[in-house]
């Protein structure tokens, strides 16, 4: 360790504990805590303190923050540095991170230099907080509160993201999302209804909603809603032609294929 980082990292910590509201060991109890209220598979405060990655880089991250806004950027680096080597998880230490923050897995997350991120935020493995421009003002993401972001997700530009956002599993968002709304798709676009509260289920501490089996699927929607309408007008063409009306609950295709056979034997 250098004399550089050796001798800021004590004042760091110290900076941070009386920035802080709550202190940098009671971040770190919450950061610990929050695991259990979000992740079913964790056992023991000793086993998640131990083996979980997103947990060691949000801790490392702590006083490296502290570092860099006290102006050690070389120290703050080698920390984030230190951290990406043993957690697979790249956070700049000029990232602003709020309370509660869990990454789940933790693999392949990367959070740029000017992003932003609010209290009881939940990334998954594969979140990508990134830029679009070589300018050195603000270009990362800002995250409000309560935002869950699927996994491989990519969050891109200077946008914000609102409170109790929802961002599904691969998408690619370069616009704005509104709070309480969610996301999918690339580019990603706006689905479903909005809702008013962070989170739905009962059983989260935080109200964090980690349904992601139920985000809507617009392309299975629309696909749908043509099958429903080549129904419709499957029968309306059997009538007018005399033909009896597929069975309730047949296979359009099988109704199709009947028509053409039937207009074939006539001939």
């Amino acid at each position: 360790m250098s004399r550089d980082l050796a001798g800021a990292l004590p004042l760091a910590l110290t900076d941070a504990a009386a920035e802080a509201p709550a202190g940098l060991l009671a971040l770190a109890r919450e950061d610990l805590a929050c695991v259990f209220a979000r992740d079913p598979a964790a056992r023991s405060r000793l086993e998640v303190l131990l083996t979980y990655p997103g947990l060691h880089a949000i801790l490392l991250h702590r006083p490296a923050h502290a570092l860099w806004q006290r102006g050690w950027r070389f120290s703050a680096r080698w920390l984030a540095w230190l951290a990406r080597l043993l957690t697979n998880v790249d956070i700049h230490p000029g990232a602003r991170i709020g309370r509660r923050f869990f990454i789940d897995h933790g693999a392949g997350v990367v959070i740029g230099e000017t992003a932003e991120i609010g209290d009881d935020v939940t990334l998954y493995h594969g979140v990508t907080l990134g830029g679009t421009t070589w300018s050195k003002g603000k270009r990362h993401p800002t995250l409000g509160n309560g935002v869950v972001i699927g996994a491989g997700a990519k969050i891109l530009g200077a946008i914000t993201v609102g409170d109790a956002a929802r961002i599904g599993a691969n998408s690619v968002v370069i616009r704005e999302v509104p709070a309480g709304r969610t996301a999918i798709g690339i580019p990603a676009r706006l689905v479903g209804e909005a809702t008013t509260r962070v989170g739905a289920g009962d059983t989260a501490i935080y109200g964090i909603n980690l349904d992601h089996h139920l985000i809507p699927e617009p392309v299975g929607k629309a696909i749908q809603c043509l099958l429903d309408r080549i129904g419709t007008l499957e029968t309306d063409v059997r009538e007018l032609r005399g033909l009896p009306a597929p069975p309730r609950g047949g296979c359009l295709a099988c109704a199709a294929g009947e028509l053409c056979c039937e207009e074939h034997g006539r001939g």
